[in-house]
């Protein structure tokens, strides 16, 4: 999955919004984090409970890593871009949207 294809995925869920903190893109929705991407390195980012982030890695091995130290303990999930699916990391970053998304828009 390329980086545009993973901006391009976050701004279709509804009211999603690109806005950006320090040398990081991030996409919100109501104003909170649901996904961040760091062009510099690809790096890419969802905003998971630590029980989705363990399915993930359990379900689509090899596309998903905790984040390091304590926001991956949290649930933080990389994405690893270069090995990832558009259909997996969508079902992945609705997981990341619903979590922040106001229910009306479910």
């Amino acid at each position: 999955m390329t980086q545009a294809e993973f901006r391009d995925l976050a701004l279709s869920f509804p009211e999603s919004q690109q806005s950006g903190h320090f040398d990081v893109m991030d996409f919100r929705v109501a104003r909170k984090i649901f996904a961040t991407l760091r062009e510099a390195d690809s790096r890419a980012v969802l905003k998971l409970s630590p029980d989705e982030q363990q399915l993930l890695m359990q379900t689509a091995p090899g596309m998903f890593e905790p984040v390091k130290g304590a926001w991956g303990l949290k649930g933080w999930t990389r994405v690893l871009l270069d090995r990832a699916d558009a259909p997996t990391v969508r079902h992945a970053m609705a997981m990341a949207w619903k979590s922040v998304a106001p229910k009306k828009l479910w």
